[in-house]
């Protein structure tokens, strides 16, 4: 059905299934409070925004805010950095990775996990996503090169990874894993906490994430070395600090140093998490409950399981022009939608899009750290994953969260099975 076909819906007329304004899309933001303002004010009324302090690490927020981490994940060590961004480049450092290396990731990420390679000399490696939308654990095999040095795995819009396959994979060729959870804070698999089942977890804080200080990030382990090397690399005068025996040499880091007023802003969120979680998942199963009967859309198999953190719901349908126009009816109907891939947009979450990588430019202009590779180079190009723009072209996304109430997932059911009866 083309265009015309959507004379009968709101967006040429009539009346939208939903009139009233949609829930807003972030998560954490919106459970910054009385708490989190009595924190930020303590930490005024000391007068300390540094962590490191002749008064010790005990009374710093950024440690209580690590040992929360700890705690919640059941790793043995955590670290506070200032961005996501950071905690992925202090795993790889920690990790081992660096000019030459080979990092293999998903082809539907945030950009900050390709430049997080790069920016290091290593060379991202594209690999193709599922029908989950996250790392297909065969194409993950298929990419490993003599000079893979390490897999970042990320868990994109609260769905895990099959980490279980993904492990095995890893294990079998010698591979360290990253688990990027950035999008998936507080998400299990197999019920095991996500950010601990690989050799290191990474977290954000950022507005829109679950936890939320405006920026921040967390990188855990079970490995003492592995976290020595990302306290050096975080901090490169850390080890004065933090370590009772430094195990390691100390090497050139650098400044990616939690503050306090960041830390005070996030203390106490993860106790709140798993209630809210369980509001998402249970919002999540019951529409994909709903949506079952709807003969014109595709479910992943994963969404609603345990895999789910229930933050978004995303639907595939037969091609990209009906995702375009669905997309379309939707936001017309009063729910807000989007084409998860669509090439007019410059999405930086889609591999196409980062223009560094396909063009092979570092920061002056030149092409490292892809000129480090021997032999047959490396190539980026819009054909280096079909797989994965085919899924994302046809795919269709509109953001949930806690708020959402049972009264609001009839309205998404109502309008996706309008749109559905008019356009597919």
């Amino acid at each position: 059905m083309g265009v015309m076909g959507l004379e009968k819906l709101a967006i040429h007329g009539g009346t939208p299934v939903r009139s009233k304004p949609w829930v807003s899309k972030y998560m954490g933001s919106e459970e910054l409070g009385v708490e989190e303002k009595a924190r930020v004010l303590r930490v005024l009324k000391k007068k300390r925004i540094f962590r490191y302090l002749p008064s010790g690490l005990e009374t710093s927020e950024a440690s209580a805010l690590e040992e929360e981490y700890k705690s919640f994940l059941g790793t043995n060590y955590a670290l506070a950095v200032n961005s996501g961004t950071s905690a992925l480049i202090c795993a790889l450092v920690a990790a081992g990775v660096g000019p030459g290396h080979e990092v293999i990731i998903p082809a539907y990420t945030w950009v900050a996990t390709a430049a997080a390679a790069a920016v290091l000399g290593a060379v991202p490696i594209l690999a193709e996503v599922d029908s989950s939308l996250t790392l297909d654990p065969a194409d993950l095999e298929a990419k490993i090169t003599s000079r893979t040095k390490a897999v970042v795995v990320v868990h994109m819009r609260g769905i895990s990874a099959a980490m279980d396959e993904i492990m095995a994979v890893a294990n079998k060729h010698d591979l360290m894993v990253i688990e990027d959870a950035a999008q998936a804070n507080g998400g299990t698999y197999g019920g095991r906490r996500l950010g601990s089942i690989g050799h290191l977890g990474c977290f954000s804080l950022q507005q829109s994430k679950v936890i939320a200080a405006g920026e921040g990030g967390m990188v855990v382990t079970d490995s003492e070395e592995m976290w020595q090397r990302a306290v050096l690399y975080h901090d490169g005068a850390g080890y004065q600090f933090r370590f009772v025996e430094r195990k390691i040499p100390a090497f050139p880091g650098q400044n990616y140093r939690l503050t306090e007023l960041q830390a005070a802003l996030s203390l106490g969120q993860l106790e709140k998490m798993p209630a809210i979680l369980a509001r998402t998942r249970e919002n999540k199963r019951k529409l994909v409950e709903r949506l079952k009967e709807q003969q014109k859309i595709e479910l992943s198999p994963v969404f609603g399981t345990e895999r789910d953190l229930g933050v978004s719901l995303i639907f595939y349908v037969e091609n990209e022009e009906k995702a375009r126009l669905t997309a379309q009816a939707l936001t017309a109907e009063g729910i807000p939608a989007f084409q998860v891939y669509d090439s007019q947009a410059n999405d930086q979450h889609i591999y196409v899009n980062w223009e560094f990588l396909m063009a092979k430019r570092d920061a002056w202009g030149g092409s490292f750290p892809w000129s480090l590779l021997e032999g047959d180079g490396v190539e980026y190009s819009k054909d280096s994953c079909p797989k994965t723009l085919g899924l994302l072209g046809r795919a269709v996304q509109i953001h949930l969260n806690h708020l959402v109430s049972d009264a609001d997932l009839q309205d998404v059911e109502a309008a996706i099975n309008k749109v559905a009866f008019h356009l597919l």
